[in-house]
């Protein structure tokens, strides 16, 4: 091991960081001994050891399908607590490290600023990491990386909204200057998990993530937020497919895939079946003791998970070194269950569902109660790649307290010893030869940088649009217009966009591209025409000629399209849409759902008018909070979510009576310490989180808000009369039932 004594550059050897020879790595294949029941289900091992395994042990636990095999790329010394990867153009690994996560029941030390991302190397490319430097230091808790050039890293950090560069100017892997790449000093919940994640640099040269109700474009060395119109979604991860298409997770609304249909910049919009009942149920191989809610959310007899409780890290498999029935479809994360789904995704007509890849069982499911996967990834590799935190305790401490049903059960099993550990794998196939290509993307010319939107892995594609947005290069112009028109399919998409992201589409280009034979470019062409009409007063009238396309999804890429221009055409080719294609499900309910929240819109901002100054700011505050995190719960209409089924994840808002009582006090009381147990006779699927670390403000800002909309009539909540409630209740750290809280008094004279 080699290390500077400033602290600043460290080299680990592969010896050092995988215990075993890298030889045996790659070698290695998992052979986990599958047993099975009469009926062809893996039979459950129900007495797991906890204790915390080597790498080697672990891979052993792993179950993945025939012909598939897992590979150690990087481990403890080398990684600790590893939550998010991000490769810049010459194939180096960024790390994310959540090294203050939950270091005991308590989350001890959560906010101290001393977690790192650190860089990853392959010098003799056998596929493991070997050498390691601290990029960055001294940070509280990364959450997304986004690499740029140039040695640049945009990176979001817990509890901020905004959004940091981090760079290397001389080359040895340490960033040496750091600047706000876009400052936000709003609201931001001091609720670990529910804070935005991605940062995803999409096929439109857009940077989308959670949680945020933004989207942001690179301009220089700043980020430029675009603010979208009806909020964001998703928790932890998100990824896309080939086509821009995004995909969210929500683990606090237990709904594993969501928000797909269209482009969040678009507005929400889903459609309650976009996969069938049974595909919430998840089918892990280990008994779960751990699990938030308890025995509700247990399968008997084998006291599994029996649904869905923390899916995350989710990403399309868009490589090429695996089968090619794998490319496209969706894996998610389940680390309560220590499982990875695989679902198949469809396209009926313009609708897109999912359904799990196989019957009752998982792509990827483990016996190890420390296996903890949180992010799905391709690699310049052309192979899918699995951050493993390889941690005790995954839930955060809002949901370990001392009278939680999962303390007891962390601390039976010992869990809250696993910290400091972390794997990274990647999984491959028998029947393909890995590719020792490494990138040197940062050092090519544009001209080569434009072959590489030809390649058959998403990664190449990414990167090289990306890198060839950042330069401004238009020497490159000529051949990426003869690529739109004569390139492969995905070459041509990405030629379009990239041309756009260098501001050089030009009518002809346009022109052609919209009558393209696969309705997949037609689709991308509509889609930047968004940005096309802005300089071009011609291209509404080219756009306007798809309007009886044979394909559904070109119809509503057009619908969608045409929201953002408020002109007689536009509405006309909208009115025209909407009339001529009574049967299309997508368009319809996109298009019905759209004006309903304009309306719903319309009408908040009225009753807000009718406000004094203090309660319109408060419920425009508490609004934003609410499309940030209670959505995820209580659904945008404050109807509550439904599971899969026909319970609800959250008691429904919309009409409470406890929201519109005369007095705030014992919703107060509730966003303060939490609520727990049966509601009004009906058991929901979690526990309301206590929110009391939060301002005065924000609490008095979500409650203004939610007694005002969703047809509720309550009155404003104003901080004084917060203060008030902490006042009253001073000593309090347990949550309320439903029985303490109708034993209590309004302290709120009211």
């Amino acid at each position: 091991m080699k290390k500077n004594y400033k602290g600043i550059l460290i080299v680990v050897s592969a010896a050092a960081v995988l215990f075993y020879t890298c030889k045996s790595v790659q070698k290695y294949v998992t052979q986990y001994p599958v047993q099975r029941d009469a009926s062809g289900r893996i039979l459950v091992d129900m007495h797991p050891d906890p204790t915390p395994k080597s790498p080697v042990e672990e891979m052993k636990h792993i179950y993945v399908p025939p012909g598939y095999h897992l590979q150690l790329v990087a481990s403890e010394p080398m990684v600790s607590q590893p939550t998010a990867i991000a490769w810049d153009g010459d194939g180096r690994m960024y790390v994310a490290e959540m090294n203050t996560y939950m270091l005991d029941v308590n989350g001890t030390h959560e906010r101290d600023k001393t977690c790192k991302i650190k860089l990853l190397e392959d010098t003799n490319g056998d596929g493991v990491m070997d050498k390691m430097t601290v990029f960055a230091d001294n940070i509280i808790l990364p959450r997304t990386l986004q690499p740029l050039d140039h040695g640049r890293l945009l990176v979001s950090l817990t509890w901020s909204n905004s959004v940091y560069c981090f760079q290397d100017t001389n080359g040895d892997g340490v960033a040496d200057k750091n600047w706000i790449a876009y400052e936000n000093n709003g609201t931001n919940t001091n609720n670990l998990e529910h804070q935005k994640s991605g940062l995803i640099w999409n096929l439109d040269n857009r940077l989308y993530l959670t949680y945020d109700p933004v989207r942001y474009t690179v301009s220089g060395d700043k980020v430029i937020p675009d603010t979208l119109i009806d909020g964001t979604a998703g928790q932890w991860g998100m990824g896309n497919d080939d086509y821009g298409r995004l995909f969210y997770s929500s683990a606090g609304g237990e709904d594993p895939a969501y928000m797909y249909q269209q482009n969040v910049h678009y507005g929400q919009f889903d459609f309650g079946d976009r996969y069938d009942r049974d595909f919430v149920a998840v089918w892990p191989i280990v008994t779960t003791p751990d699990v938030q809610g308890g025995f509700g959310r247990l399968r008997f007899p084998d006291s599994t998970l029996n649904h869905f409780t923390a899916s995350n890290g989710q990403s399309i498999y868009r490589g090429d070194k695996l089968p090619a029935d794998m490319r496209g479809d969706l894996f998610i994360c389940e680390p309560v269950g220590r499982l990875i789904r695989r679902a198949k995704v469809n396209d009926n007509n313009g609708k897109v569902t999912i359904r799990n890849a196989y019957d009752k069982s998982e792509f990827l499911a483990s016996t190890d109660l420390n296996f903890r996967p949180v992010n799905t990834i391709t690699g310049p590799d052309g192979c899918m790649y699995i951050v493993d935190m390889y941690h005790g305790i995954i839930q955060e401490s809002e949901w370990t307290k001392a009278d939680s049903y999962l303390r007891p059960k962390i601390l039976q099993k010992g869990l809250q010893k696993n910290i400091g550990r972390g794997r990274i794998f990647r999984l491959v196939h028998d029947d393909f030869k890995l590719s020792k290509e490494k990138p040197h993307m940062l050092e090519e010319t544009s001209a080569q940088l434009v072959d590489h939107l030809n390649s058959m892995n998403g990664w190449w594609r990414d990167n090289a649009q990306k890198l060839l947005v950042l330069r401004g290069d238009k020497s490159v112009v000529p051949a990426l217009k003869a690529l739109a028109v004569n390139g492969g399919q995905l070459a041509r998409i990405h030629a379009l966009w990239t041309l756009n992201g260098l501001d050089a589409m030009d009518e002809e280009t346009f022109s052609t591209a919209l009558k393209d034979k696969d309705p997949e470019v037609r689709k991308t062409t509509i889609w930047l025409g968004e940005d096309f009409m802005k300089k071009d007063s011609h291209a509404i009238d080219l756009l306007e000629q798809l309007s009886n396309d044979p394909s559904a999804d070109v119809r509503f890429q057009l619908l969608l399209t045409m929201r953002f221009v408020n002109s007689d055409k536009s509405k006309a080719i909208i009115a025209g849409l909407i009339k001529n294609y009574p049967d299309d499900p997508a368009l319809q309910g996109s298009q019905r759902s759209y004006e309903n929240k304009l309306r719903a819109r319309a009408e908040q901002l009225a009753r807000q008018k009718m406000m004094n100054e203090q309660g319109a700011k408060l419920v425009a505050q508490g609004a934003l909070v609410f499309k940030q995190l209670c959505f995820t719960c209580h659904g945008l209409d404050g109807k509550g979510i439904k599971t899969g089924g026909d319970a609800f994840t959250a008691p429904p808002l919309a009409g409470n009576s406890d929201v519109n009582a005369n007095s705030p006090d014992r919703i107060i009381r509730v966003l303060l310490y939490g609520l727990q147990g049966p509601i009004r006779g009906t058991t929901y699927n979690d526990a309301m989180p206590a929110l009391g670390s939060n301002t005065n403000d924000y609490i008095a800002s979500v409650l203004s808000y939610i007694r005002s909309d969703f047809g509720n009539k309550g009155s404003v909540v104003l901080p004084s009369d917060v203060q008030k409630v902490r006042d009253a209740t001073t000593g309090r750290t347990k949550s309320y039932t439903m029985e303490e809280l109708n034993r209590t008094r309004s302290v709120l004279g009211r």
